[in-house]
């Protein structure tokens, strides 16, 4: 019932990944120099965007004072780390919250246009009175004009503002896997419950794939390192069960460098879809998904904290040969939670696969046609 697209060449909006400095709390290591708000920090993000193809760096909390962002922090060189960013084909998005980007909206528009920031992840909102949605329609429209995406953050549920501008990528407006830090409550059977109620709505930003898996008994909120509920395949399988056009990583980019083979097998993932088959559900319980992009599918599997196994037709396949990879819980992923095995094989659509996931675990799978 949203007023249709107020923006004729859409060609601009980029849909990706996002890797971002605040919640993995900048925890990097094996580098020559400290990690923390800084112009070396900020270029070793961005070298690891490029490194995977991910799309977007975006700058949290701490680049600018949180009262004035035109004080920007003493340690960061904004012109080398753009500079930076455009060699490497790497776009830059910045965080602020609201009520100060309003106050300083003429001259936040000016310097993040200046700066070449291709989005802005809006914070803090917390509310949904008639002066805050038109506070989001005004920056979308805004946006819009200077080619910048946006995510908001601190939001209340989608309404139909992205059909009117499309620029608006994603928004929170749920519990996500920031709540880790302090809570208990981002369980498997939470995951279970987004598809069939929130994302109803409209794409989330939860922030899937986490290399720090935990099982419920060792599960523990810690804010300067970040773990997540469920098994690794289970955190990898949110790429596919939950939508959004914009994902973003969690963890520090060391600790996906370390497991090089998760997160190569993540930058394959697109974060845009074309159709969508539901193959096994149940409302907090258990949700396995087949999505498709262009001429390949790609399927993700979660379960809540009862292990469970299935079998997935694949007759929603053209009739053609495919290349399936997938990753899935390993035979210790019940104790140990990061357990995973990766395995491929050539698949029709006249066939059948058992998938088994232990408890809180997952399943994700590239089923790619052969040319």
């Amino acid at each position: 019932m949203a007023s249709p697209s107020e923006i004729d060449d859409v060609s601009w909006i980029e849909p990706g990944v996002v890797t971002f400095d605040w919640w993995g709390r900048r925890n990097i290591y094996g580098v020559d120099f400290k990690s923390g708000i800084n112009t070396e920090t900020a270029k070793y993000f961005i070298d690891f965007c490029a490194d995977f193809g991910f799309e977007y760096f975006l700058f949290d909390d701490g680049w600018s004072k949180q009262d004035n962002l035109l004080e920007i922090h003493p340690d960061l060189d904004m012109k080398e780390v753009m500079d930076y960013a455009a060699e490497k084909d790497v776009k830059v998005m910045v965080w602020a919250i609201w009520n100060t980007f309003l106050q300083q909206e003429k001259e936040a528009w000016e310097l993040f246009e200046k700066w070449g920031f291709s989005g802005i992840k809006f914070d803090f909102m917390n509310r949904d009175d008639q002066l805050m949605v038109q506070f989001y329609h005004h920056v979308a429209e805004e946006a819009a004009k200077k080619k910048m995406v946006l995510d908001f953050h601190g939001a209340y549920k989608p309404a139909g503002l992205r059909r009117t501008y499309p620029n608006v990528l994603t928004r929170e407006a749920l519990i996500e896997f920031e709540y880790n830090g302090w809570t208990k409550h981002d369980t498997p059977k939470h995951h279970n419950l987004l598809p069939y109620i929130r994302m109803v709505a409209g794409p989330m930003d939860y922030i899937p794939y986490t290399t720090h898996n935990a099982v419920w008994k060792n599960f523990r909120p810690v804010g300067d390192m970040p773990m997540g509920q469920g098994t690794r395949a289970h955190s990898m399988a949110l790429f596919v069960v939950l939508e959004s056009p914009m994902q973003m990583l969690p963890d520090s980019p060391s600790d996906y460098y370390k497991e090089q083979e998760c997160t190569e097998f993540i930058s394959t993932i697109p974060t845009e879809w074309e159709d969508l088959k539901v193959l096994h559900a149940k409302m907090g319980e258990h949700t396995v998904v087949a999505r498709k992009n262009g001429d390949n599918w790609y399927i993700g599997a979660i379960t809540d904290w009862t292990a469970k196994s299935f079998e997935i037709d694949l007759d929603f396949l053209d009739d053609a040969n495919y290349k399936i990879e997938y990753i899935e819980d390993g035979i210790n992923a019940d104790t140990r939670a990061i357990d995973y095995i990766k395995k491929s094989k050539s698949v029709t659509n006249s066939e059948t696969i058992q998938i088994d996931l232990a408890p809180g675990g997952g399943w994700i799978a590239k089923v790619i046609k052969e040319k």
